[in-house]
């Protein structure tokens, strides 16, 4: 029916026609809504047959799991989100059956699946025991751990299997081993570790986020527990400093061990150091050492801490001289390690870091460094210094002078006055001083003025082991007694007269003996050292040849008095019950002098219209002042 044919009917008709319409659409609306309803049925008891049949299939594959991991909260939580949600997308797992690949750059039907991916951070499947990590590079990022991105679409987009493990990690429930001074230099490293210790727990974050202008998608994981034992290595001076500098050092860090560098050389220690050379040999399939060899090396040891006594503990050196030895061995056809081999090791080791040393010999030799190694001088004495290369140190000798002269009393220091001499060479300077006073100024002043110096120096010179070869080149020239050039001097004295030890013994002597080698050893050539060195003689096979042979002399000294005897040749003399000193002593000769000088003051104060006041002092002997 058209609408004109509608419009034409009567009224009665039109609401019958309208009253039909209204009953079918109701009824329509029914349908409609009884449709939806058996869609909805339909499609939950298609979805509650699905999670039955998924369910189905995923519990026994889940129980296994869970049976794997029996106790573990965090496991059994995780299971049962990931079987729920297994069970709750079951249907997109049946739609990845008809999936058809998708274009680049689009996500994937199958994208979601990463959602239940695993990210190991730490896998110690195969391990036994307790772990213990050392970290090469400590920084923030290695520490802690990071959060990692990746490019999409232009932006950078993260995920939790970008999240990367870090040495803490690695470490959990067992130790961590870092250079204290690494972590020092890198930035924020040292806070961030100490926070993790200080809170139990590692947090991975980015250390400068909150720098940044722009923020990029990241992710904040969870804290983990943390229970780890730090062990920092380091020299005392990063200790000490760390100690007195950072409170939380102090609380975090409380076990502290000190490991020596050298160890006692008993019989004990000797056979151990003989096995480690075996297994060194057996595990670098080197040719083994003969019981020679083995004695050499070990005397080696000695001679690398310094002692006879002792035995170096840097193994690290102690096995390049191992190797070294083999090879040499290997280059000269022996089927065992011996003696030789070890010493010709050793001496090619020291040539290769002998350059600085030989220059200094052949300035020496050709005279350019003034250095006198016969004859008798008056105030001079030949002094010995070590240069310490870190590789290698070498004995250099030097020529130590001293004039004395009529001027106003006091000793000056010329290195001192040149800020050349460093605080521990003045300090010795000053102690000479007051064994000068002590000795010869107890009933009248010490009319002395005299200059010291070390010839041809060009560098700082720091250390009061020459205090004692300044002081005898100081009364030679006082007494006008010439000393002899041919003997070496090393060795700090005290107010006392006491000559103390110093450090480096060996290589003043060695130094000393090349410089008179290359010359010719008379038999009168030789050095003298503290008595309380002797103990750390562990000289050079070519020195100890020349000593045996009297070519070579090793003098100790105890004191002051003794040192003069074998430096002049004379009598030092001893202190009479008079207070006078023997005639013909060395003394005697000091105390003439001094003597001497006291009357010239005298008389060119009265000269200067000053007279010379001497009143008697608080403490034994008598001051005096110009007035």
């Amino acid at each position: 029916m058209t609408q004109e044919e509608f419009a034409a009917l009567p009224e009665a008709e039109k609401e019958r026609i309208g009253a039909l319409g209204s009953a079918l659409h109701d009824r329509m609306d029914a349908t409609v809504r009884e449709l939806r309803r058996l869609e909805r049925e339909a499609r939950e008891a298609q979805e509650k047959l699905v999670g039955e049949v998924a369910a189905a299939a995923i519990q026994p594959l889940i129980r296994e799991l869970r049976e794997k991991f029996p106790g573990i909260p965090g496991v059994e939580r995780y299971l049962g989100h990931v079987e729920a949600d297994l069970v709750a997308h079951a249907e997109e797992f049946r739609a990845l059956e008809s999936a058809k690949p998708v274009f680049p750059l689009l996500v994937s039907p199958g994208a979601f699946l990463e959602r239940y991916q695993v990210n190991v951070l730490v896998d110690r499947s195969g391990a036994r025991g307790a772990p213990v990590v050392i970290e090469q590079v400590p920084t923030h990022r290695n520490l802690l751990g990071r959060v990692e991105h990746r490019v999409q679409f232009g932006a950078l987009v993260t995920d939790f299997t970008l999240i990367k493990a870090g040495a803490l990690h690695q470490a959990n429930g067992g130790y961590l081993i870092l250079e204290a001074v690494d972590v020092l230099r890198t930035f924020l490293a040292w806070d961030a570790l100490k926070r993790a210790i200080k809170m139990r727990s590692i947090r991975i974050e980015e250390p400068l986020d909150e720098w940044r202008l722009t923020s990029a998608q990241s992710l904040a994981p969870e804290p983990i527990p943390l229970s780890v034992k730090v062990v920092l290595i380091g020299s005392p001076y990063i200790y000490y400093l760390l100690y007195a500098l950072d409170e939380d050092f102090r609380e975090l860090f409380k076990v502290k061990v000190d490991f020596d560098d050298s160890v006692p050389r008993t019989l004990e220690f000797e056979l151990l150091y003989a096995r480690f050379v075996g297994n060194a040999c057996r595990d670098e399939a080197l040719p083994a050492f003969d019981p020679e060899a083995v004695a050499k090396l070990i005397e080696h040891c000695s001679r690398l801490v310094g002692d006879q006594a002792r035995l170096t503990s840097r193994l690290g050196e102690v096995l390049d001289v191992i190797r070294e030895s083999a090879f040499w061995a290997g280059r000269r056809g022996h089927d065992l390690v011996r003696a030789d081999d070890v010493s010709h090791a050793i001496g090619q080791k020291m040539y290769r870091s002998s350059l600085i040393d030989e220059r200094v010999r052949r300035l020496i030799g050709e005279g350019t460094v003034l250095i006198a190694t016969d004859g008798r001088a008056t105030g001079q004495v030949n002094g010995i210094a070590v240069l310490d290369l870190g590789d290698h140190a070498f004995g250099r000798p030097s020529r130590i002078t001293a004039r004395t002269f009529s001027a106003e009393p006091g000793v000056v220091d010329i290195e001192r006055e040149a800020k050349l001499g460093g605080p521990v060479h003045s300090k010795g300077v000053m102690i000479l001083s007051g064994f000068l006073a002590g000795r010869y100024a107890r009933e009248r002043p010490l009319a002395l003025s005299a200059s010291l110096a070390f010839e041809q120096s060009y560098e700082e010179i720091e250390g009061d082991s020459a205090s004692s070869a300044e002081l005898y080149a100081l009364l030679s020239s006082l007494a006008g007694i010439p000393l002899s050039q041919s003997l070496a001097v090393t060795g700090s004295v005290n107010q006392h007269g006491d000559i103390q030890p110093v450090g480096g013994i060996n290589e003043k002597i060695e130094g000393f003996f090349d410089v008179c080698a290359s010359r010719g050893l008379t038999g009168e050539h030789g050095v003298i050292i503290p008595a309380a060195n002797v103990r750390h003689l562990m000289l050079r096979e070519d020195v100890v040849e020349a000593v045996r042979a009297g070519r070579f002399h090793v003098h100790a000294v105890s004191t002051v008095d003794e040192g003069l005897a074998l430096l002049s040749g004379l009598d030092t003399g001893v202190r009479g019950l008079d207070g006078r000193y023997p005639e013909g002593s060395f003394n005697a000769a000091v105390e003439n002098v001094l003597a001497a000088n006291i009357e010239r003051l005298k008389e060119m104060r009265a000269d200067g219209k000053q007279r010379l006041i001497v009143q008697p002092s608080e403490e034994e002997g008598q001051s005096w002042r110009p007035t």
